[in-house]
């Protein structure tokens, strides 16, 4: 069975830091795309960012480039998403998904219909 788990979303200052994680396991880690998309009320699930564990490359949205960090425990099979310099947009439900990374196109490598398996959400907070 395909589970995704993440954890770390809390209440933060705007300005200030958090790292979001996501376990994964019921499939070969390592050959998998594993994404984090965030969705806040009355808005579209939008991609945030995404680590290609097959060969390594990331993905980031625009808005999060130079304030978010993807990165991939192989080890633990474990996805983190470092973020920095947190605004009040970052506010919304952040859920991790996962899809094979064995062909993919880098430009919809951010959009939600590509992925198969997703978590259950972890809220995050960023007050002004």
């Amino acid at each position: 069975e395909v589970q995704l788990v993440e954890s770390g979303g809390d209440l933060v200052q705007g300005g200030g830091s958090l790292t979001l994680s996501c376990v994964a396991s019921g499939f070969t880690f390592d050959d998998y795309a594993i994404a984090w998309f965030r969705q806040a009320p009355g808005k579209e699930r939008e991609g945030v960012s995404c680590i290609v564990n097959n060969d390594g490359t990331t993905y980031y949205t625009d808005s999060v480039k130079g304030r978010f960090t993807i990165s991939s425990d192989n080890a633990k099979n474990t996805v983190y998403l470092q973020m920095k310099s947190m605004k009040s947009e970052d506010t919304a439900v952040y859920y991790c998904a996962a899809r094979w990374g064995g062909y993919y196109s880098p430009s919809s490598i951010l959009s939600h219909w590509e992925y198969e398996y997703w978590g259950q959400g972890t809220q995050v907070t960023v007050s002004s």
